[in-house]
């Protein structure tokens, strides 16, 4: 075996000559997918398209793909984002159009750019939450976020593989706001949309409904749209009847306006709560 000469990397792989960032979505059922499951998926997708992903030098490499603000599991998403390094370079939607074809249906490749500075970690400091609750009414909660909303902070405690941590969920909303839910929220999802052996989702009890719609920072550590219906319970006893369903809508830098700016382009922006 040829000796490796100092200076040089052991089993040296082609260099990284592009990169690029790509937005995609986590639906359905493949919201209970952990990021884990994510990783793994799209590793095996990028293996499959053909795309010609750099790797790390060693005798165990591994795809140069990076990762950014994984939603949790269970939630949805509709902003996702991760960045691949390339060994020549590539038309941004032949990757997008390669990868989406080889992805299973609900991890779906949305959109994707030639990664330019800053970072892509420097262009996200907060999300937009969708966070549909059946079972509540609009006033009530619009009652239990005026109540959070007037406190100056709120904590609640989370149990992590660390420990318990304490997370200020207040410090962390931006803003937020109340609706109705439509007929859509309302009936649940088609039954004829379930694969056999797979209980469809109950529609919603009676027509009570509501969804939350906040602006959240990302703090360390990331609050959840389960710690803010936690801090809801604590100040006014909230407490959803039956599972609610949460999407991340978009991600990027907050302005003075509370908007986000697009994190794949300059002067886009995603959204505004």
């Amino acid at each position: 075996m040829a000796r490796v000469r100092p200076g040089e990397a052991a089993n040296p792989a082609p260099p990284t000559v592009q990169r690029i960032r790509v937005r995609f979505a986590k639906r359905g059922r493949l919201r209970f997918l952990s990021h884990r499951d994510v990783a793994r998926s799209v590793e095996r997708a990028v293996r499959r398209s053909g795309v010609p992903v750099a790797h790390s030098h060693g005798f165990s490499p591994h795809p140069r793909i990076s990762w950014i603000g994984a939603a949790p599991t269970g939630t949805a998403s509709e902003a996702e984002y991760l960045e691949i390094g390339l060994t020549r370079e590539v038309e941004p939607e032949v990757v997008r159009a390669a990868l989406d074809a080889v992805l299973p249906e609900g991890l779906d490749i949305l959109d994707a750019v030639v990664a330019e500075p800053p970072a892509l970690a420097d262009r996200i400091d907060a999300s937009l939450w969708r966070i549909v609750l059946p079972g509540i009414s609009e006033p009530a909660l619009r009652a239990a976020l005026d109540a959070l909303l007037a406190r100056d902070t709120l904590v609640v405690e989370r149990v992590m593989p660390a420990g318990r941590r304490e997370i200020d969920v207040r410090a962390a909303v931006v803003s937020a706001t109340v609706t109705a839910c439509d007929d859509a929220d309302l009936a649940g999802p088609p039954v004829g949309d379930a694969p056999g052996g797979v209980t469809p989702e109950p529609a919603a009890p009676g027509p009570d409904c509501a969804i939350l719609t906040a602006v959240v920072r990302q703090t360390t550590p990331a609050v959840r749209p389960d710690d803010v219906l936690g801090a809801l319970d604590v100040v006014a006893g909230l407490k959803p009847p039956v599972p609610p369903k949460a999407t991340r809508m978009a991600q990027g830098l907050l302005d003075d306006r509370g908007r986000l700016a697009d994190p794949l382009g300059p002067g886009r922006v995603t959204a505004r709560a």
